[in-house]
């Protein structure tokens, strides 16, 4: 899963914002404000990735344990698959 292509990052004062622009705004017309944790995991996203894979990276990166990095992945994924921006 990755990201689907015309949803587009911006990093602005400690903040990111994710618009979707070109045909992905026919799928979703609004912006995302992330806090630290959901722009991790959409960077992560960037590439093609699975869940267990973000998992690992959020816990070798920061101070959480599998639980709940696995928690908060999967519920910032399924967000993201509820407003088209996940590509399977």
């Amino acid at each position: 899963m990755k990201l689907r292509k015309g949803f587009v990052t911006y990093d602005t004062d400690g903040k990111q914002l994710m618009v979707a622009a070109g045909p992905a705004a026919k799928l979703f017309h609004g912006m995302v404000k992330s806090n630290t944790t959901a722009a991790f995991i959409v960077n992560c996203l960037k590439k093609d990735t699975t869940i267990d894979s973000i998992v690992s990276e959020m816990t070798s990166t920061y101070d959480v344990s599998e639980e709940t990095a696995r928690i908060d992945a999967e519920m910032i994924v399924g967000k993201l698959r509820s407003i088209g921006a996940i590509d399977e």
